[in-house]
């Protein structure tokens, strides 16, 4: 709620401010970032799901439907909730720049990582798009593809760079090779004031998560 939240705010204000454009104080730019500290930025830019519109619409759509999920689905271990996410942030900031491409739409290339863990978790399953048709869950991110060279006019490498890193995310995780640092899941389960208020809420809404 809180990430909807916060994309939602940064899309209204660019709405108004910048003709519909993503604020560029939140945008990713590395040259603000090492010269004048704007360490924000790379977290921030995470937000931009696109212009104020229904491209926009159905991405906080997919967000909300399948990151929530996914949260459900480790609502008795959430380290690995955290984990997900911060292995595919990590990987399209360093990625993306490493490729010399340039991050305009973090936030929706996210998106797509998210929908295409979910789909490997959920494959075979008919999901109804918007009461209009029937798919396969493992079809679902190459639905989001087609969604943006549909909405936007453009070709979705970084959309499908989005697939490549859950594709990896989800091969090392059911592997084993990428595991939950013990010193986080000490900490959560430890007598931290905020381990504690963090263990309150997510009991507090167990049986939401509950599947």
């Amino acid at each position: 709620k809180a990430y909807l939240t916060a994309s939602f705010g940064a899309a209204v204000l660019g709405y108004v401010t910048n003709k519909n454009d993503f604020p560029s104080i939140l945008q990713l730019d590395w040259k603000q970032v090492l010269t004048k500290l704007q360490i924000w930025r790379p977290l921030t830019a995470f937000l931009n799901f696109g212009p104020m519109g229904l491209g926009y619409l159905m991405t906080a759509h997919f967000v909300w439907t399948y990151m929530s999920t996914l949260e459900r689905l480790n609502h008795n271990t959430p380290y690995d909730f955290w984990l997900m996410m911060l292995f595919g942030a990590f990987s399209m900031v360093v990625g993306y720049t490493g490729m010399g491409l340039s991050p305009r739409f973090l936030g929706h290339n996210l998106s797509t990582f998210l929908v295409y863990v979910w789909s490997r978790y959920h494959e075979g399953l008919e999901v109804n798009m918007f009461e209009l048709f029937n798919t396969r869950a493992e079809l679902l991110p190459w639905f989001f593809l087609a969604q943006t060279f549909l909405l936007e006019g453009e070709v979705p490498i970084l959309d499908f760079l989005g697939i490549v890193f859950g594709h990896i995310y989800h091969h090392y995780k059911t592997t084993n090779v990428l595991r939950t640092p013990k010193f986080v899941i000490q900490w959560y389960n430890g007598d931290s004031k905020y381990a504690r208020i963090l263990r309150e809420k997510y009991k507090s809404i167990s049986t939401e998560f509950e599947m």
